[in-house]
Formats: structure tokens, C-alpha cells, sequence
């Protein structure tokens, strides 16, 4: 049942962004100088956290985890990207579509939920800190951990089977520059009602409901950190959530504008830029806004570069 389409479309035809040949080279000089940043910045942070004896603490380990699913996450979509813009054959196979999908999809709701329970650490551990390494235990943070990528490569199991197994019209051209979800179903014929419905509803699922949830955490901790009578510790407070939520703003919101919406009010061209957004430049900007405002990880740094 899942490879119900094969037999009338073995591959399809990655549009991408041009077919100019000079924006395409100025695309791959680009986008290839931005992963190495991805690769390197978030490469860093890990040999930083597990060098670093003082980052051994929950919120790192979460920002690890962060890290090196950024790197999974971009990894799985950009140098397939770079490969395009230099070629004239632009063709994915049935099975590599699928698997980019359920790939991509698995990484992006990893994130989501990471997210989320990054938003709880904080929480934790400003509104409760006398409880916080209790609460916040190393047994607790691995099973949290576990659960955040079991979930991630469990959820879009359904919606990418759904995906693959709506009737295709025979027309094989994908106007992206990968396989994403809702590019695949307009090429869908026939009533797709139901397995938008459904999409739809796991979207509320997956993006809602983590966004619910930072929310109302960052309501507790905003008005715990107001109660804060130092006000270098309430700036301290400040710039660390702040961090989290400029990751939160720019994952979430371009991530809602892609996939919540109805297919007959998308622009041509906008998923393309919504994609680029939680794809390149979320990984890029996630070592940036950690380190840059974070005086732990610059010291960590500075003890390794003297090493």
C-alpha cells in the first residue's frame, strides 16, 4: 500500500529556485559557504559542552542535542540542494523523495519538541531553582532525550504514508528545491480532503501544542524574573530565554506559514522561502544567538583555544 504510486511515477523533477545557469552557480557559492558555517558553528558547541567540564549541566545538554540535530537536520536536505544547482539533471527516485520526506519530517519534529522541553529546562530552573538539579536530574534529561527522537521518527510515519499514497496525475514536477510535504500533494488529483484534514491536524499536534506550551512557560518565567531584585540577574534571566524564544519565533513561524495553511493560498515561491528558513538559516543562527550571548560557552571557547 505504501508504494501505491510507484508504479505510475518512478521519480520526479526538482524544480528548484532558477534555471538560470549564473544564479545558480551565485546560489551554490551561497548556500555552500552558509553550511560550512552551519557545520562549524554547531560542530563547535558540541566539542565545546563535552570538553568543557562547567557545561556539563542540563541546559547544555539540551543545547548539544540541539546542535547536532541541526546538523542531521540540514544535512539532509542541503547537499542534495548543492548537487541540483550544479546539474542540468535534476531528477529524485520515488524512494529518495520518500525517504527525504520521512527524514526531514522526523528532524523538524525533533526540534519541535526539543523546543519545548528547553522551555521547560528554563522553567525549571528560574522558577524552581533550589529543586532544579532534582528535578532536572542526568536520569531525567536521558530519558527526555530518548523520547524526543523516538517521537520525532515515530509521528510522521502516518502523514508520509498518507502523502505517498494519494493519487499523482502523472505530472512529476516538484516546484522546490526538495520533497516537502505540501509540494508533493499538489501534484495530487482527485479529492485530497481527508489526508489535508489529517495532515492538518497533526501539524495542530506537532507545531500547536509545543507552542502552547514554551508560551505559557515563558508567561511563569517572565513574571518570576520581574520578581528578581538584582537587576544584573534579571538581565542575565532575560538574555538567556531571550535566546530561546529568537530560535522559537523563527523555527515555529516559518514552519506554521509552510505547513498550516490551505494549498489554495499558497504564493509561488513562498514555500521555498519558509523552507530556507527552518532548513539554513535556523541551524546557522542557533550557535550564534547560544554563544554570542553567553558568557559560559565564550569562556569555554577561550579555554580551548589556549589548549
Amino acid at each position: 500500500m505504501f508504494w501505491k504510486n510507484e508504479t505510475i511515477l518512478k521519480e520526479f523533477i526538482l524544480l528548484g529556485f532558477s534555471s538560470d545557469p549564473k544564479t545558480q552557480v551565485a546560489l551554490f557559492i551561497l548556500f555552500t559557504s552558509v553550511y560550512a558555517v552551519i557545520l562549524i558553528g554547531n560542530f563547535l558547541i558540541i566539542v565545546l559542552v563535552l570538553t568543557d567540564a562547567n557545561l556539563h549541566t542540563p541546559m547544555y545538554f539540551f543545547l548539544t542535542n540541539l546542535s547536532f540535530l541541526d546538523l542531521c537536520y540540514s544535512t539532509s536536505t542541503v547537499p542534495r540542494m548543492l548537487k541540483d544547482l550544479l546539474s542540468v539533471n535534476k531528477v529524485i527516485s520515488f524512494g529518495e523523495c520518500v525517504a527525504q520526506m520521512y527524514i526531514s519530517l522526523s528532524l523538524a519534529i525533533c526540534e519541535c519538541v526539543l523546543l519545548a522541553v528547553m522551555a521547560y529546562d528554563r522553567y525549571v530552573a528560574i522558577c524552581y531553582p533550589l529543586h532544579y538539579t532534582t528535578i532536572m536530574s542526568r536520569k531525567v534529561c536521558v530519558r527526555l532525550a530518548v523520547s524526543i527522537w523516538m517521537c520525532g521518527f515515530s509521528l510522521p510515519i502516518s502523514t508520509v504514508t498518507l502523502t505517498f499514497n494519494v493519487d499523482l496525475c502523472g505530472h512529476n514536477k516538484i516546484n522546490h528545491f526538495l520533497c516537502e510535504m505540501p509540494e508533493v500533494l499538489s501534484l495530487g488529483c482527485g479529492n485530497i480532503t481527508l489526508v489535508e484534514l489529517i495532515n492538518f491536524i497533526v501539524g495542530i499536534i506537532i507545531l500547536l501544542a509545543p507552542v502552547t506550551f514554551i508560551a505559557t512557560s515563558y508567561v511563569n518565567i517572565i513574571q518570576n524574573i520581574l520578581k528578581i531584585a538584582s537587576s544584573s540577574g534579571r538581565r542575565k534571566a532575560f538574555s538567556t530565554c531571550g535566546s530561546h524564544m529568537m530560535v522559537v519565533v523563527i523555527f515555529y513561524g516559518s514552519a506554521m506559514a509552510a505547513y498550516m495553511k490551505p494549498r489554495s493560498s499558497s504564493l509561488p515561491g513562498t514555500d521555498k522561502v519558509f523552507a530556507l528558513l527552518y532548513f539554513i538559516v535556523t541551524p546557522m543562527v542557533n550557535p550564534m544567538i547560544y554563544t554570542l550571548r553567553n558568557n559560559d560557552v565564550k569562556a569555554a571557547f577561550l579555554k580551548l583555544i589556549k589548549i
